[in-house]
């Protein structure tokens, strides 16, 4: 069996070959340490294998059909909408990714940019760097303020569990109720309209494209802060940018954007104020990024075995 790792999976090179090794002896194992995104050179790289291991590297038609050969991706990521499926559905090629590596790494973030942001915590830094004082930087506990989750998933679930420690009330939306201690679930509209966070955690698909627009923004509080470390094209940025330019709400933290980073300096986002901006780091801790390289060799043994896990319908 010919296995590609066509990116580097932000885990050194030694470490993925140890674990092959021992997890997937019968493998031949080659391993790209550069990214790129030009097909002839994707198309030369995963040619001949049987399985190509992936992050968010883009993979289109054109170099899906290239890989002849190619029967299974293992991707290092939770999101496949970097990936072409429907090719991959009339080509019979399997797709696994790696659901729940990132939920302690994406949860700490949200509490971290929530933080950091109610606190002032960057004019803060600021002050002292400056030789002023706490003038004009009282900031806001989040003791006794009402959480509300758009999405209880592994990652949501996990931020609730949070937010309840912290000694929030806890509010859900999710197209499936679940039942979760101290979380009261709530519509939409209700959970916009009621609560002084909002924390977004739904898959991006055609159900969650803009689900956050101006009309969801207007029912916010105006004190209220939204963060989003799911999927930009989630929230129009726009709508978010403009609701913040008018103080409609109080705050934005964001870590995904319609694009990924590098983004342009015409984003909206940019001069937004109250807004604190992350570059996709969510997922990006060095015990996150070794759970994934572990799950994405699990994957391709599983396959192996008969019993493929985590596949993508």
């Amino acid at each position: 069996m010919k296995l590609v790792v066509i990116e580097p999976l932000g885990v050194e090179r030694e470490r993925i070959e140890q674990l092959a090794a021992k997890m997937l002896p019968e493998a031949a194992l080659t391993i790209y340490d550069t990214r790129t995104t030009d097909e002839e050179e994707l198309v030369a790289r995963g040619r001949d294998a049987d399985v190509i291991i992936l992050a968010n590297l883009p993979l289109n038609a054109n170099v899906l059909n290239g890989c002849k050969n190619l029967k299974l991706l293992s991707v290092a990521f939770t999101g496949v909408d970097h990936i072409d499926m429907g090719t991959c559905r009339k080509n019979g090629i399997t797709v696994c990714n790696s659901a729940g590596y990132s939920t302690a790494a994406v949860a700490d973030l949200v509490f971290g940019l929530l933080i950091a942001l109610k606190r002032n915590l960057i004019a803060c830094d600021s002050a002292v760097r400056n030789g002023k004082t706490k003038d004009g930087l009282v900031g806001h506990e989040l003791e006794g303020k009402k959480f509300g989750i758009i999405g209880t998933g592994g990652i949501g679930l996990r931020v609730a569990k949070i937010a309840d420690a912290f000694g929030c009330e806890v509010y859900a939306y999710s197209r499936t109720k679940k039942e979760v201690p101290n979380v009261t679930y709530l519509g939409l509209s209700d959970l916009l309209k009621t609560c002084d966070v909002i924390s977004l955690h739904v898959p991006f698909n055609e159900h969650t494209r803009g689900m956050i627009g101006k009309k969801e923004l207007s029912m916010m509080k105006k004190d209220a802060v939204l963060i989003n470390t799911a999927r930009g094209p989630i929230v129009q940025e726009r709508a978010l940018a403009q609701a913040l330019e008018d103080g409609a709400i109080g705050g934005a933290a964001i870590d995904v954007f319609d694009t990924e980073p590098p983004i342009g300096q015409g984003n909206p986002l940019l001069h937004a104020p109250n807004t604190i901006l992350a570059p996709h780091v969510g997922f990006a801790t060095k015990e996150a990024l070794e759970k994934r390289a572990v799950i994405v060799l699990e994957n391709v043994r599983a396959w192996l075995g008969g019993t493929p896990r985590n596949v993508v319908k």
